[in-house]
């Protein structure tokens, strides 16, 4: 991709950010209950600028609210994520810093955390009040992002909520793989998976622009049974078996095999 059109896809995101900002401020206003549609709109039409096609598969929790939890790879999770799944992320408070995407995380009630046991704690009351009021939560329980093909230990400590009641019954968890599986048409393996993993210090806007010289890239969001920690004897377990459900589906993702197989 040349220069010219990375530069030409930087100025229509911010347009379409300015576009659809002010109705989302209007929105959160004075019709509240409509406070995702926007928001899906506005990361649906970031996936088609910046050429990712978002391929689901399994069925998404209609439960409300559902806590879902997801393996975390690049910046590129929250359009793909956000374009699919009606919810607040909880990201960890670096985001709110960040240029434009700080912002546009406020406009959507983004719920920032530090990573770190105690915060994670001293934040569940205002993700409490978010469960009360049917929000689904997006969490990514890495509290990092990973190189796109093996998964960092998930902390059990952001799986805290599971162990809260919503209106007599134990919140639904619904573990969910995402995974980008192909760049122009071919596999994205372990040695080129540096084209959307974005991982250790790497500045975000240098790797942004690199992506952005990329070309299209395909991202699967494949949705697995929802549990419950009625199902664990403990948070820890859950935790685990969460990591490994979305480990499997990620293999099977890279590897071009369904859920069924």
């Amino acid at each position: 991709m040349t220069i010219l059109k990375s530069i030409c896809i930087i100025i229509a995101v911010f347009l379409w950010t300015g576009l659809l900002a002010p109705f989302q401020i209007l929105v959160l206003l004075f019709f509240k209950k409509h406070r995702y549609k926007i928001p899906q709109i506005y990361h649906a039409g970031l996936c088609r600028l910046l050429q990712v096609e978002v391929i689901v598969s399994g069925e998404i929790s209609q439960l409300r609210p559902t806590l879902f939890v997801l393996n975390h790879i690049s910046w590129l999770d929250i359009p793909v994520v956000g374009k699919v799944i009606p919810g607040n992320f909880v990201a960890k408070t670096d985001v709110e810093n960040y240029p434009l995407v700080g912002a546009v995380s406020k406009l959507q009630e983004t719920i920032f955390i530090e990573r770190t046991r105690p915060s994670i704690m001293g934040h569940k009351g205002e993700m409490q009040g978010h469960l009360e009021n049917g929000d689904n939560l997006i969490l990514f329980p890495e509290g990092t992002s990973s190189n796109g093909i093996i998964l960092q230990p998930f902390k059990s400590s952001y799986l805290a909520l599971a162990e809260r009641e919503i209106e007599g019954r134990h919140l639904p968890v619904q573990p969910v793989t995402i995974a980008y599986s192909r760049h122009r048409n071919m596999s994205l393996t372990r040695g080129n998976m540096s084209v959307v993993a974005w991982v250790g210090d790497e500045e975000l806007l240098a790797h942004v622009w690199a992506f952005l010289r990329t070309g299209k890239v395909t991202a699967e969001l494949r949705f697995h049974k929802p549990v419950t920690i009625d199902d664990y004897d403990s948070r820890k377990t859950l935790a685990s078996d969460c990591q490994l459900t979305i480990a499997m589906g990620l293999s099977r993702a890279l590897t071009g095999r369904t859920e069924a197989e």
